[in-house]
């Protein structure tokens, strides 16, 4: 420890270094005309280095090395070492000198000229070898030797760019991925003040030997959270897109955070074979952040580890944020909140968006902005619609009708219910509604989920379940995430149609694929139980769906085939009314034909078209030819044709 106090009073400066150099050369060098210009140009370099610096008119900016020392311990022979190897970037005129030097010919200094430096002796060649192998400078990565030569005539190459960091340049590693890091958005003050998250803080500040361990789905988020516990422990930070068992990029970053005296943020890049990895975070003191999604990294056993919880933040924070990014509609920033209770980092996205559109942006517009955001990074399989059907066109039995439309009136009611009653905190009920709608095939489920998001006036999220179950482990449940995140930020409904494959009964464990179906299907409740919006699951056979589910719906609701009143109700709302034929008899095609309302829709459709191609009205025989069609697309038999009216 005193080694280090004394070199923190005297960190020794290039001049002192180059001078040290000009004496190896005069004492290790035969004597002539090259070793003395030799000497003679890193003298002359040294003193004008120091003139320079006493004046206050040098050129170059002065190193910084002493955030470094305290972050990673250098001792005095290290820091000799690190202040050689960067000697060459000094001047051309040091790297020719070296070059002269070199027994490969390389720009560097040597090995063999570094323990000269340290004295020469079998004993400072022996504490050299220990240096460039097991100490500080480099194990953490500051310092290694190239590849070529024996062990005395390899070159010290340090890290790439630590030299310009150190004079104070943003210099950046080629190979090593920066992400930007900008200050945190507003509306996370409340969230940095929870008893759980303060700890974090407290640790940044301490710069103590630990890792802290942010997860969500959205990197943006993570990011946001990391820049916020930075920024309140008063410290700077930089980010990098590093895979977690890449060690070298790890220590890269940690290298380039120490000299700047930041906190190094890990943004962590896992691959989805290999769901579930230990960071290979390097030998270096200090705090780490980790960003990651959902179970896809767990904590080093050698770091504290402290895990900030990522929830939502309050109602008064994200009008906050709703107030900084859009400040025209300020006075409006609850409605905002309420309508679209998005992440504040989030909410700071859409201020560029809004820049962009320019103008006056009013309520609608600032949806379509959040949708449009939503709809980039959906996954494969998911489709973001704006539906408009009326609740007329949705053909239910009575009981059935009045529950979709208390589904809506549960979600326009739900901030008395929940905020000013108090059953959020008493009963701990979460906002939205859950819809589970079940029958047969064709009886309207998937329209009855676009009139609800018609009603609700917001956009429908449709899922292709098929397309969104992986056969990679943990990707179906990263897929799932991000559907539910994104109907949470556009409020929009959510539609799983046909969702037996997700919601379907859990199975006897039999093999390692049974395992992992049960696990995503644990994951689904858990999502499903958390989602603050509204859900309407699909599924022709309630007895498919896990109990697990229904217990967690809040309506399930029966389609029945349509009785007859309601089949002439469909073929009544579908038929072009003002190109009918006289001899259209609906009374019958609706008796005659037991058919769910798919099917009069296509018949409908399909007999429409033959009319047109032969410049007809739509006749009775249209919609005969066309309904025997949908009889034989499903293999059943065809009731026949109805009796002809005599004339």
């Amino acid at each position: 420890m005193s080694d280090l106090l004394t070199t923190v009073q005297r960190v020794p400066s290039t001049t002192d270094v180059a001078r040290r150099v000009a004496d190896l050369v005069l004492e290790h060098c035969s004597t002539g005309d090259d070793t003395d210009a030799t000497v003679g140009f890193l003298r002359a370099w040294a003193d004008r280095g120091d003139a320079a610096a006493a004046t206050g008119n040098g050129s170059g900016r002065a190193t910084t090395l002493e955030p470094a020392i305290h972050r990673l311990g250098l001792a005095r022979d290290e820091i000799d070492l690190v202040m050689l190897a960067g000697l060459a970037d000094e001047h051309e005129g040091l790297a020719a000198t070296f070059r002269a030097l070199h027994p490969l010919g390389e720009p560097r200094p040597t090995a063999g000229l570094a323990a000269l430096l340290l004295g020469g002796g079998p004993d400072d060649r022996a504490r050299l070898r220990t240096l460039l192998t097991s100490a500080a400078v480099s194990r953490q990565g500051l310092l290694r030797l190239s590849e070529q030569g024996s062990f005395f005539e390899r070159s010290m190459l340090l890290a790439e760019g630590l030299w310009e960091a150190l004079h104070g340049y943003d210099a950046w590693p080629t190979d090593l991925p920066r992400v930007p890091l900008g200050p945190p958005p507003p509306g996370l003050e409340g969230w940095l003040g929870q008893p759980d998250v303060v700890p974090s803080v407290e640790m940044v500040r301490a710069d103590g030997r630990a890792t802290i361990l942010i997860v969500h789905e959205d990197r943006s988020v993570c990011l946001a959270r990391a820049a916020a516990l930075a920024a309140a422990a008063g410290r700077p930070a930089v980010a990098a897109s590093v895979g977690t068992a890449d060690r070298a990029r790890l220590e890269q970053l940690g290298i380039h955070a120490a000299v700047r005296g930041a906190v190094p943020v890990v943004v962590a890049v896992t691959a989805p074979e290999e769901p579930v990895v230990e960071p290979t975070l390097p030998d270096l003191p200090g705090v780490f952040i980790v960003c990651a999604a959902p179970g896809t990294v767990r904590a080093a056993p050698d770091r504290a580890l402290l895990l900030p919880p990522v929830r939502a933040v309050a109602s008064l924070d994200q009008q906050a944020a709703w107030s900084r990014a859009v400040p025209r509609l300020a006075a409006r920033a609850l409605e905002l909140a309420t309508r679209h209770p998005l992440d504040p980092a989030l909410t700071a996205q859409l201020a560029s968006d809004l820049s962009a559109v320019g103008g006056e942006v009013d309520l609608a517009g600032v949806s379509r902005l959040v949708r449009a955001r939503a709809a980039s990074s959906l996954p494969t399989g998911a489709t973001l619609d704006d539906p408009a059907v009326p609740w007329d066109h949705v053909v239910l039995p009575a009981e059935s009708g009045l529950r979709l439309r208390d589904a809506v009136a549960r979600v326009a009611h739900q901030d008395t219910v929940l905020e000013a009653w108090g059953l959020r905190r008493r009963a701990n009920a979460v906002p939205g509604a859950r819809l589970l709608l079940t029958g047969p095939p064709g009886t309207g489920k998937s329209l009855a989920a676009a009139a609800v998001a018609t009603a609700l006036a917001t956009s429908l999220l449709v899922i292709d379940v098929s397309r969104i179950v992986s056969k990679w482990l943990g990707e179906t449940e990263k897929n799932l995430a991000a559907v539910f995140d994104a109907a949470e930020r556009t409020q929009a409904v959510l539609l799983l149609d046909e969702a037996d494959a997700l919601f379907g009964t859990r199975t006897e464990i039999s093999d390692a694929h049974d395992r992992y179906a049960n696990l995503e299907t644990a994951y689904l409740l858990q999502r499903l139980e958390r989602f603050e919006g509204v859900v309407i699951l699909t599924t022709n056979l309630r007895a498919n769906i896990d109990v697990a589910f229904i217990r967690r719906m809040d309506f399930v609701i029966d389609f029945p085939l349509p009785d007859q009143r309601g089949r002439a109700d469909i073929w009544a709302g579908h038929l072009p009314h003002d190109r009918l034929a006289d001899d259209v008899d609906i009374d019958v095609l609706s008796r005659l034909y037991a058919v769910p309302g798919a099917w009069i829709r296509n018949a409908v459709i399909n007999a429409a078209y033959t009319a047109a191609s032969g410049d007809s009205p739509v006749h009775m025989d249209h919609l005969v030819a066309a309904m025997r069609r949908e009889f034989a697309k499903a293999g059943l038999p065809f009731p026949g044709e109805p009796l002809r009216r005599q004339p």
